[in-house]
């Protein structure tokens, strides 16, 4: 697939980059063959090969979402470095005069 100068200066302007022209030149020719490669990819016979998103077979491996007792207050905190009642003491990470 061929690509122009302007192309390029357009796909790195959208990025945020800045290039000289000699950059351009070289990204140009660089991005060129690479779509070229990846162009090969339409010369395959795909006919009757599924899409994939992964390459080898993917499930979910998360257990099933059943309702049971929760463990109590007391056995959550009984490790709890700081704890205040029923409640983990954290240290104070936002100010509340800041931002609000």
């Amino acid at each position: 697939m061929k690509l122009t100068r302007e192309e390029v200066r357009e796909v790195a302007y959208l990025s945020r980059i800045e290039m000289t022209d000699d950059e351009l030149d070289r990204m140009t020719g660089q991005l060129g063959a690479i779509l070229d490669y990846a162009d090969m990819l339409n010369e395959l016979d795909l006919e009757g090969v599924e899409p994939t998103s992964h390459v080898i077979p993917m499930k979910n491996v998360m257990r099933e979402d059943v309702v049971k007792e929760s463990c109590g207050v007391e056995k959550a905190l009984m490790n709890a470095p700081d704890r205040f009642g029923d409640f983990f003491r954290v240290p104070k990470v936002i100010d509340e005069g800041e931002g609000h």
